[in-house]
């Protein structure tokens, strides 16, 4: 720690090097200052990586399910796959490789966008989600993109005699951690979780435990003094990418094995068609009202 402490006491009086980027910040909470921070981060986190990871080994197999964009153009698509993995870093040119999918996700899913409900508006945001819940009878997780509203949110759930017959879990009210959350979660199957970021990446839900995926609205980036930089360093096209992976990664929670089948619904008519990329190809995106929306939810997933 007192290697770190010099250094960055050091940089003070120095230019910032071309490949970082630094920043002072303030961390609260319930409104209050609980710490202060000098932060320097890569602009390009791939560069550690590849130093550390990549370069030293005798090979490495970098793989995902969203590795590569979906702008629809091939090049542009692996591009992105080489952008997040540190390709470019590289003595040589990295291997590609596609393989499809063992699911079919257009028999398997059905991909809602309602376009009547406010976004900014919480007793409505609230109203929904309490009506889509119902409508696949639990196994429901809503994904937030701010704390305070998924707070707000929960509040109004909580308060609902609705939610009296189901459990109702919640990331950042709850006194557990993610993974205890999502443990319970799974467990029940008629349960329904809150969440932000830690909820969307990397959980596994496999069956009927996670039949409903609700998304208040489309996850832009925030714009950050890292995001900013990195946005400046990579084009205009960065927060198009970042924003169809998180789309990619949310989608993705709800197949899990060849049996299972899933809703995805977003609460916001504002999704620009260059993000719809973002579904496997043959996926039909539905543009509806929320009652339609409540309807097809119910239908699909054998409620009625």
């Amino acid at each position: 720690p007192l290697e770190n402490w010099r250094a960055m006491l050091l940089s003070l009086s120095q230019d910032t090097p071309p490949e970082f980027v630094d920043w002072f910040a303030v961390e609260r909470i319930a409104g209050r200052d609980i710490d202060i921070g000098m932060h320097r981060n890569w602009i390009d986190p791939s560069i550690p990586f590849t130093d550390q990871v990549v370069r030293p080994s005798h090979g490495a197999l970098i793989t995902s399910a969203t590795l590569r964009d979906g702008t629809g153009d091939e090049d542009s698509d692996w591009r992105a796959a080489d952008l997040r993995t540190g390709a470019p870093h590289l003595m040589r040119p990295a291997e590609r490789a596609v393989f499809a999918s063992p699911f079919d996700y257009p028999a398997q899913t059905r991909v809602f966008v309602v376009s009547d409900v406010n976004k900014n508006d919480t007793r409505q945001l609230a109203a929904a989600f309490r009506e889509l819940m119902r409508a696949s009878g639990g196994g429901a997780i809503g994904l937030f993109t701010s704390i305070a509203r998924l707070r707000n949110v929960h509040g109004q759930l909580a308060r609902s005699g609705f939610m009296e017959d189901m459990t109702l879990l919640s990331q950042h009210i709850d006194p557990l951690d993610t993974g205890t959350l999502v443990d319970i979660f799974r467990a029940e199957e008629d349960s329904c979780l809150l969440g932000t970021d830690a909820v969307r990446d990397g959980v596994d839900v496999p069956g009927r435990s996670l039949r409903l995926l609700i998304y208040e609205r489309v996850p832009w980036p925030r714009p950050t003094i890292l995001h900013k930089a990195r946005k400046k360093a990579y084009g205009s096209g960065y927060d198009d990418m970042l924003t169809r992976l998180k789309l990619k990664q949310a989608y993705g929670r709800l197949i899990r094995g060849r049996d299972d089948h899933g809703v995805f619904v977003l609460l916001d008519r504002a999704l620009p068609s260059r993000l719809l990329g973002a579904f496997p190809d043959g996926v039909e995106i539905e543009k509806v009202g929320l009652a339609d929306a409540i309807t097809g939810v119910r239908q699909f997933l054998n409620q009625d």
